[in-house]
């Protein structure tokens, strides 16, 4: 027999027999449900013969029976009302376990999040996919799903989803073109660094999400809830149904921060701050305005996250004012990395070592961020280097800029687009997806091995506009992306090392040596970075205009 472990309360399994019965109760579940009814099978024993053995081991037994294929709104009800009133944990089964799982699915949707929901039954074996209408609905049929139609859907109102829809609309201006986001507000999240550095105001970095919706996209302010690519529809929160002939998706990253023990909890006191969020890059710069002499920690989680590089700009321009201030010998820089290099393309890393020395920071590597005790000032990391047993060493801080753990979003992780890692599974040269052919994606929530970075959805947006145009149009791709992104590591006020590269550490600069030398500090590459990116981000990129970035077209050969 099997145990197809839901959750804490509730286990399925494919069809028991009464022998299985002294298994189950050793187990120690209290309560079986059967939800298949009697002589649907030859393998099957009535629920009697099953009741009766139950009784011995000292379970009860309660009898749901649904048809196959045929789950009523009522059956669900029924079968919670049984997971509420039996002694749990409870252990469910019918033929195979899926209208177990189904039921319990239809049950738990008023309470879990469509997400959860969907995970928790992936984990034990079973695809709630033909049910997630009714999942997103409350756990009931939807008597009116409310369809609205459009030639392409775009999931994501980040960089990259309003620059792939302002490059296709630009391209084909009749289309009729849908952007899925709720947020009321559009984040310029590159100039984040640069307010914790106290260099940039935090309002320069924020616009209204309307004043940047392309002009003649209809925007959904709506968040998705789950994916139906095989009837070309995505289902919004609330279960409307929006049908597309083509789809991109692109809603960026999960911040993890619940996945360090104690870090929601003192994020934006006690010394705790990170410039991954708008609210605490300003006390990232007060932190550091107000530091004298301590310890200064700068955590980075393992890969992937987005900027590789911004937990250690932090660390440099930090760095940088305690120099100026004449401070630095009273501070001690620790840079804690779960990674085992200081940067992944190393043609940059003598320069940023360069940096490392000149602030005297200390480097650990294999060092993973776990848990955070706010109010006593301690960090604990968990530490596995190559061939040395795993540890745990806790440190005490001052101040700590935290870089957290991120994923692809939940909805992604559980939806039939994603690989068995959670990202959207896609071609790397063209973006398109591997299994379904209508749909692409870009950004950070896909999987090709690029590095995540506004410049590489920058670069991905027109390419993908130019592909799906191409298949609009009936050809083949007619761009291919070679995994350039571009990392400005801010080493010092006024200078960068400005890290652009593609697949493989590929160095692909976009100037010459002479204007920049990307594996150098120069001024030229800072006031890249200061004056010039931010507005050719609103002004060129969310508007269509490809400065930089337009795709050199390939022959189909």
């Amino acid at each position: 027999m099997e145990f197809r472990k839901i959750n804490d309360d509730l286990t399925v399994s494919p069809q028991i027999a009464t022998d299985d019965m002294a298994e189950i109760a050793a187990a120690g579940y209290r309560s079986i449900i059967c939800n298949r009814p009697d002589g649907e099978g030859s393998d099957q024993q009535s629920f009697e013969e099953i009741e009766a053995a139950a009784r011995q081991h000292g379970l009860e037994a309660r009898y749901l029976p649904v048809v196959s294929g045929k789950v009523q709104d009522g059956d669900a009800e029924d079968f919670g009302r049984a997971l509420r009133e039996l002694p749990g944990p409870v252990f469910a089964y019918c033929r195979t376990g899926t209208r177990s799982t189904t039921l319990w699915s239809l049950a738990q949707a008023k309470t879990m999040s469509t997400a959860e929901i969907l995970m928790a039954a992936k984990n034990a074996g079973y695809d709630m996919a033909g049910v997630v209408r009714r999942i997103v609905n409350g756990g009931k049929t939807p008597t009116d799903t409310g369809d609205a139609s459009f030639d392409v859907v775009v999931v994501g109102g980040g960089a990259a989803g309003i620059a792939v829809a302002a490059s296709l609309k630009a391209r084909l201006p009749s289309l009729e073109i849908a952007l899925l986001d709720p947020a009321d507000v559009h984040y310029y999240q590159p100039g984040w660094t640069m307010v914790g550095g106290g260099i940039f105001e935090p309002e320069t970095t924020a616009k209204t999400m309307g004043s940047l919706i392309p002009k003649g996209v209809h925007w959904i302010k709506s968040a998705v809830a789950a994916f139906e690519p095989g009837n070309n529809a995505v289902v919004l929160d609330g279960c409307r149904v929006v049908k597309y002939d083509r789809l991109i998706v692109c809603p960026g990253l999960k911040l993890d921060w619940g996945k360090v023990d104690g870090l929601v909890e003192t994020l934006g006191k006690n010394g705790v701050t990170s410039n991954y969020r708008y609210d605490l890059a300003p006390y990232t710069w007060e932190l550091v305005k107000g530091l004298k002499t301590g310890r200064a920690l700068f955590t980075q989680p393992p890969m992937p996250i987005k900027c590789a590089g911004a937990p250690q700009k932090a660390m440099y321009l930090s760095g940088d004012h305690w120099f100026r201030e004449g401070v630095l010998p009273d501070i001690d820089i620790q840079f804690m990395n779960a990674g085992g290099v200081l940067f992944g393309v190393k043609d940059y890393v003598p320069a940023l070592e360069q940096y490392v020395k000149k602030y005297g920071a200390t480097l650990n590597f294999f060092h993973n961020l776990v848990a955070v005790d706010g109010p006593a000032k301690k960090a604990t990391f968990a530490v596995n280097k190559p061939e040395t047993e795993p540890e745990t060493v806790e440190l005490e801080f001052d101040i700590m800029h935290v870089c957290p753990p991120q994923t692809a979003p939940d909805f992604i992780r559980v939806s039939p687009l994603a690989d068995a890692a959670g990202w959207v599974d896609v071609d790397q040269n063209t973006l398109r997806h591997k299994s379904y052919d209508n749909i692409w994606s870009l950004g950070d929530v896909m999987n090709a091995p690029n590095a995540k970075t506004a410049a590489a959805a920058r670069m991905q947006a027109p390419i993908v506009a130019e592909n799906v145009a191409a298949d609009i149009e009936g050809a083949s791709p007619r761009a291919m992306y070679n995994g350039y992104g571009s990392c400005p590591l801010t080493v010092e006020r006024g200078k960068i090392v400005l890290a652009e590269f593609g697949y493989g550490g590929t160095l692909l600069p976009s100037f010459p040596k002479w204007v920049i030398d990307g594996t150098k500090p120069t001024r030229a590459a800072w006031l890249l970075k200061e004056q010039i990116l931010p507005p050719i981000y609103w002004k060129a990129m969310l508007r269509g205009k490809e400065w930089m970035a337009k795709p050199e077209k390939v022959s189909a050969s």
